[in-house]
């Protein structure tokens, strides 16, 4: 029998770095006079950063040069590295680790499929590097969910087919995108946002080791 790949996205997924994500996005809104909430924050889910940024500006109506927006780009992520500088394994999300290590028990394969550019530091800041077998990341990317390319590296760099590879997501864009790649889409989240998904769980607490055992079966 093949093995499963289990590809898991990090932001809101693995940690919480998206608070940090949202409170580096907006100290800058808030500079150019933007309102930014929480709600607004959702579109940003599982997208890159310079499409961030437009939607960002496009809710202030602002139009803006490229020296302008890199400044902001380079600003937004100096703000975000300052945040996680401290992380430790008390950030990573509650029943995170219980699955991953059921995953490894069973000898599949774990992948990360992330927009971030800081995907490693993290992983490495909160002890959990070590789990994964292969890392795809914004630094090996060039299309952003929902354009499926991320996990679709995963999963090649895992030798795994798409049929036999589970996403776990908290954006409508990266749930999007393993559909598109034909994986079993789970939402980790609001199920109302996530409807999209094959399956839905709030955080990891409310996934039992069946559910994977099952995928592997």
């Amino acid at each position: 029998m093949s093995k499963k790949a289990f590809i898991f996205d990090l932001d809101g997924v693995i940690v919480d770095t998206a608070r940090y994500h949202f409170l580096a996005w907006q100290k800058i809104a808030a500079e150019l006079g933007i309102e930014f909430t929480p709600e607004h924050n959702e579109e940003l889910k599982g997208v890159s950063r310079i499409r961030s940024l437009d939607i960002i500006l496009k809710l202030g109506n602002i139009q803006a040069s490229e020296e302008n927006k890199n400044k902001w780009l380079k600003q937004k992520n100096e703000d975000y590295l300052a945040y996680i500088e401290n992380m430790d394994e008390s950030e990573i999300l509650p029943g995170v680790v219980n699955i991953l290590e059921f995953i490894k028990e069973k000898n599949q394969l774990i992948g990360l499929g992330s927009a971030s550019k800081n995907a490693r530091p993290i992983l490495e800041k909160v002890k959990i590097l070590h789990l994964f077998d292969a890392i795809v990341d914004g630094n090996d990317v060039t299309n952003a969910k929902p354009d499926p390319e991320v996990f679709i590296r995963a999963a090649k760099l895992l030798n795994a087919t798409n049929e036999n590879s589970m996403v776990f997501e908290d954006s409508v864009a990266g749930i999007q995108a393993a559909n598109i790649a034909n994986m079993t889409s789970i939402g980790i989240g609001d199920e109302r946002i996530l409807h999209e998904a094959k399956y839905n769980f709030k955080d990891f607490t409310f996934m039992d080791t069946s559910f994977i055992e099952a995928f592997i079966d």
